[in-house]
């Protein structure tokens, strides 16, 4: 996008791939921190970290229609997709704020029923789109399900590392038939993706995962999130590739319980283009996964490398360090907490997995 005076906006995803250069930017700051020294030279040599930026960008937009849901205000969230997968975000975290103030799970303000889900592919991110008040001439009351949409003049954001669309008042909607050739191209893609045998892998971690995790799993297929989240027993393990985005306790220190048997109990957030979920580290599967009782500084320089932290930087001074989780596999194994409510109850831990760099 180019204003009266010359100068070029870069959209995120473009700015992102400009490494080393100077580039500009339209976006709203909710936080930042004290501006810091550079070791650069000049007189302006510093540093701002920003957390949380939303960024505004203007975009046509082609999904298909998964589901509509409406609040009481008369507020509308559109779950689109179209098979690929939204890149991912890099993390301004306050890795200590994760107990009073989480990451979420999803951005919409009660969880789909399993009934909805399980209805969603499997494969290629489900875009939340938000629409406040709704003009009638949107014709988002037309809407069917499956139905293919072109999003005119569509504004993306990230919020907690995670993607919407947020129609404005010059957003426009046009149906688009079965026919159309970007419906068509779309459509075999996600064919073609699914017909691959590495089809559940996150697109961004392509050639392959990193290698600070090891399972015991090798012959197994992978699974995205959502498979773990719909599938139809409560009891099953699975295989993923995902990132962890958060960690509940963050102090190593605090991994194990303070008394008794001092068992390992950690709480992970995970992510992958298609989920968000919470996945248990717990006794015997923590011994596993730290590869016994290794001290806290160890523990520490570990959980770095899971969570994205550079060396420069680490989880002590997480307030202003941007992180940017690697993409590593493990097992989930999915199980009852209470049996009387299985879907409300169902639970996650990581298990035959071992954090060996």
């Amino acid at each position: 996008m180019e204003n009266g005076e010359g100068y070029v906006y870069l959209a995120l995803r473009d700015a992102m791939s400009s490494i080393g250069q100077k580039v500009n930017l339209l976006a709203v700051v909710v936080e930042h921190g004290a501006p810091k020294k550079t070791k650069g030279t000049g007189v302006n040599s510093y540093l701002l970290q920003m957390r949380e930026i939303k960024v505004g960008g203007f975009f046509d937009f082609i999904c298909k229609i998964l589901h509509v849901s409406e609040d009481l205000e008369g507020n509308w969230v559109l779950f689109v997709w179209d098979g690929t997968d939204a890149p991912p975000v890099s993390f301004q975290t306050n890795l200590d704020a994760e107990a009073q103030n989480p990451l979420p799970l999803h951005l919409e303000p009660s969880p789909l029923s399993r009934d909805v889900l399980c209805k969603f592919p499997c494969v290629g991110t489900v875009l939340r789109i938000f629409a406040n008040n709704p003009r009638e001439e949107l014709g988002l009351r037309s809407l069917g399900i499956g139905q293919w949409v072109k999003f005119h003049k569509m504004m993306f954001q990230s919020q907690s590392g995670l993607w919407h669309g947020l129609l404005t008042p010059s957003s426009r909607l046009s149906a688009l038939s079965d026919e159309d050739n970007t419906v068509v191209h779309c459509e075999r893609y996600y064919n073609e993706r699914l017909s691959s045998n590495l089809n559940n892998l996150p697109l961004s971690s392509f050639p392959w995962p990193s290698l600070i995790t090891e399972t015991d799993h090798d012959h197994v297929a992978f699974s995205t999130l959502m498979d773990v989240l719909t599938y139809s027993k409560v009891t099953q393990k699975f295989k993923c590739v995902v990132r962890v985005v958060a960690l509940l306790p963050w102090r190593a220190e605090d991994f194990r319980s303070p008394e008794g048997t001092r068992v390992y109990r950690i709480r992970l957030t995970l992510e992958d283009p298609t989920a968000r979920i919470h996945a248990y580290v717990f006794a015997e599967d923590g011994v596993k996964f730290f590869e016994g009782y290794p001290p806290p500084d160890t523990l520490t320089r570990k959980m770095n490398k899971l969570l994205g932290l550079t060396e420069s930087g680490s989880s002590e001074d997480s307030d202003n360090v941007s992180r940017n989780p690697p993409w590593v596999q493990c097992c989930i194994k999915s199980y009852y907490l209470v049996k009387s409510n299985p879907w409300e109850t169902r639970r996650y831990r990581i298990f035959g997995t071992k954090l060996v760099q």
